[in-house]
């Protein structure tokens, strides 16, 4: 196993390992990433000078089908961080029983720091450095952290142009009217939502009885904080990167979201406002959020927000990731003892890449659906999945974590071991 971030995800490789019966071959297989792609990225910027970005591609396995994952633009991307997302793409697919294999890529860049026209150079150049190692029957991209339609919209033109061919199926996520999804702008964050009320319902959880607390108000933690109020849950507290607000009677969640898309910076099409900006309720940190005594937290930011230097400070009663990675396994170590219920990223988040696997779909097909039609298919896939889940937490008296690991593994064990003799033949055939 690799260093870091990675090192730690396997962790939880290793504890769902001893509860299914694959191969050693297999489970050795599911350790290390398949292929790994960095790439110098040369833009030129508004000033004329010119910057070099570095740029990452990872398919972790492809044993189920191609490759699957979105592409992050943050300053802390690192070869580790996106073999770690390949990695959770890898069980989420399987989880979901998608035809697809993890996957996931991204740029070391802050992208509010460049213009429109620099994104659009950057997004260009980066499926330039990548565009052999892509393809819609190979490795399909999508959205991830301060990447959006849009982006996506450019990343499949420009591999459109580089193959001379229209091809919509490379990319996931990207504008209607070039082929995308209807619900696919949301798929993350109402996905989360339907897991939410399934689970909640196991606890005879009441809605208008239930504080909530989201931790990362961006695509997917806003849209499940929406749902999640119009639904009659108490959301008492949201943040974003700058910091959050908290008000115990309950904040009136369209009227945040109102207020950040109508207080938008200057820059192209990134938001820049903080909801701290918003009066009237008490302002609190990222930190004090995730400390705070509520029923549900929901963590949507970034990995790693909650590890053992915090995990002792946790109040919630349940908690679901939304974000990939916010939980360490230190800190599962700590929340477990204490009888806090961890609905797992694997599972809760997987509404974004299902919706993603119907564009892709609809994208082959050339029958496009509507939104009902979209969110009802997801709706089933989801909550049957996490149904699954929960009879093996139920059965093996394990937590939900190692329960989604164990019935993601149990399908792709039994796919590579399917594939296995062919490493045998392929490395004697000059025999």
């Amino acid at each position: 196993m690799m260093g870091g971030l990675l090192a730690d995800a396997s962790k939880r490789l290793e504890q769902a390992l001893k509860y299914v019966e694959i191969s050693e071959d297999a489970s050795e297989r599911l350790k290390y990433p398949k292929t790994s792609l960095s790439v110098s990225i040369p833009v030129r910027m508004d000033d004329g000078s010119l910057r070099i970005f570095q740029g990452y591609r990872v398919r972790y396995d492809d044993t189920r089908g191609p490759g699957k994952g979105g592409v992050r633009y943050h300053p802390n991307v690192t070869m580790d961080e996106v073999q770690s997302l390949a990695f959770w793409m890898t069980f989420k697919c399987a989880l979901l029983n998608l035809p697809f294999g993890g996957a996931k890529g991204g740029i070391t860049i802050n992208p509010k720091e460049l213009s429109k026209q620099e994104l659009e150079r950057l997004s260009r150049g980066y499926i330039e450095g990548i565009a052999d190692f892509i393809g819609p029957d190979m490795d399909i991209l999508a959205p991830d952290v301060y990447t959006n339609e849009m982006i996506m919209g450019w990343m499949m033109d420009q591999y459109s142009i580089i193959q001379r061919k229209i091809s919509p199926g490379v990319v996931t996520g990207k504008p209607q009217t070039m082929g995308g999804s209807q619900g696919r702008d949301q798929a993350t964050g109402t996905g989360a939502f339907y897991v939410i009320q399934a689970m909640l319902a196991k606890f005879n959880k009441v809605p208008q009885e239930t504080t909530i607390a989201v931790q990362g108000f961006g695509n997917a933690g806003s849209v499940v904080a929406q749902l999640l109020y119009k639904a009659g849950y108490k959301v008492v507290a949201v943040s974003d990167s700058h910091g959050g607000i908290y008000a115990p009677q309950g904040l009136d969640i369209p009227s945040i979201i109102a207020y950040k898309k109508e207080h938008r910076g200057i820059k192209a099409i990134y938001c820049e406002d903080t909801v701290c900006d918003i009066a009237e309720h008490k302002t609190l940190t990222n930190e004090e959020l995730l400390a705070l005594d509520v029923d549900v937290l929901i963590p949507a930011a970034l990995e790693n927000q909650i590890t053992e230097k915090n995990a002792h400070e946790i109040q919630a009663k349940y908690i679901f990731e939304v974000a990939n990675g916010p939980i360490n396994s230190a800190a599962d170590a700590i929340l477990d003892p204490k009888g806090i219920h961890v609905f797992p990223d694997i599972l809760v988040n997987a509404g974004g890449v299902t919706v993603s696997y119907f564009e892709w779909v609809q994208n082959r097909s050339g029958l496009y659906w509507t939104l009902t039609e979209v969110n009802e298919r997801m709706k089933q896939k989801m909550v049957v999945e996490a149904e699954k889940v929960w009879l093996i937490c139920q059965q093996k008296g394990v937590s939900m974590r190692t329960a989604a690991y164990i019935h993601a593994l149990n399908r792709l064990g039994e796919a590579l071991d399917a594939k296995g003799t062919r490493d045998y033949y392929v490395n004697n055939l000059s025999h």
